[in-house]
């Protein structure tokens, strides 16, 4: 197949240097342009650029890819199939008819759950069980094309969405390779796909900074998710008055573990017990494992209690 490939960040990577390694041929990698330079030293290049410039792919960046000279160069290439993956754009119908077959794209999510532009966190904010890939077949509708194929996989206990979303790239990798060979067989005119059940349909918006606070009025559980969920980007958080005459001190919580101690007269988000570092939620109690005061190094809840005077019954907001 002669295909175009459209990606940018990492979550690509694997599933395009299948498809060159497969021997498919690659007539152009499409991704962002790369963002205005604040410093000498600059951003380093997006995944999927650095891996085009490393494989000597030619790489076109433009700053809209719906528009008539950006079609005009992608019609150019008289491609088979369009693949894209954490490309960040949607596609205008004139992008999809640049190539034969139209386009594919690799999500991360079991698709018709967590549509958008963060399923993987979303998956697991939402304490999901298990999750998956998809390969769509592309419509005009944000993810909203007929499946191809999906591989299920069970979430960790302790796994971050950064984690779970390099094991979802890897995963994907064989996926995409069947569904490419599935469309290589296909006549462009009969139903191909299973299409999306709209009553299961869930949105998978992109993170803020703002839903980042821990909320202790939650479940143990749902605390954990949370933390997990919010990694690498942008870090759960709680603030924590450590001296009266200074403002709360903010903690990036980047790790907890359930703790055994029962704070039965405290309320969610107080100190339960100031030597282990354990917070009363609404179901129980989870003990701070690893965090990052800000302006400082990442340390061991025991590390930072070591340095800090804390007491039963202090709020952490």
């Amino acid at each position: 197949m002669r295909v175009i490939l459209m990606g940018t960040g990492p979550f690509a990577v694997p599933t395009f240097d299948a498809i060159c390694s497969a021997g498919h041929e690659v007539a152009l990698v499409v991704t962002k342009p790369e963002p205005p330079v604040k410093s000498r030293k600059g951003p380093p290049p997006a995944p999927v650029r650095q891996w085009a410039v490393g494989r000597e792919l030619p790489v076109f960046d433009p700053e809209n890819v719906n528009d008539v000279d950006a079609v005009e160069t992608l019609n150019r290439q008289a491609a088979d199939l369009l693949v894209v993956c954490d490309y960040g754009r949607i596609l205008k119908p004139e992008v999809l008819e640049s190539s034969t077959l139209g386009g594919i794209n690799l999500h991360g999510s079991l698709l018709p759950a967590y549509r958008g532009a963060a399923p993987v966190q979303r998956a697991l904010l939402s304490g999901d069980r298990e999750t998956g890939v998809s390969v769509i077949h592309i419509t005009p509708r944000l993810d909203a094309g007929p499946v191809l194929g999906q591989q299920v996989t069970e979430i960790r206990s302790d796994e971050t969405a950064g984690e779970l979303e390099e094991r979802l790239a890897d995963l994907g990798v064989a996926l995409t390779l069947e569904c490419i060979d599935q469309l290589s067989q296909w006549d462009g005119q009969t139903a191909i796909g299973t299409a999306q059940e709209a009553a299961k349909v869930s949105k998978a918006p992109r993170l803020s900074k703002s839903e980042a606070a821990i909320d202790w009025n939650r479940t143990s559980r749902e605390i954990d998710c949370h933390v997990r969920g919010m990694q690498p980007w942008p870090v759960a958080f709680a603030q924590l008055a450590v001296r009266p005459d200074k403002p709360p001190l903010r903690l990036a919580i980047l790790q907890v573990s359930p703790a055994d101690c029962e704070p039965t007269d405290l309320s969610p988000g107080q100190i339960v017990d100031p030597q282990e570092f354990t917070v009363a939620t609404q179901d129980g109690s989870l003990r701070i494992d690893r965090l990052r005061p800000a302006g400082k190094r990442e340390m061991t809840g025991q590390e930072f209690v070591r340095g800090h005077q804390l007491s039963r019954g202090t709020s952490l907001s």
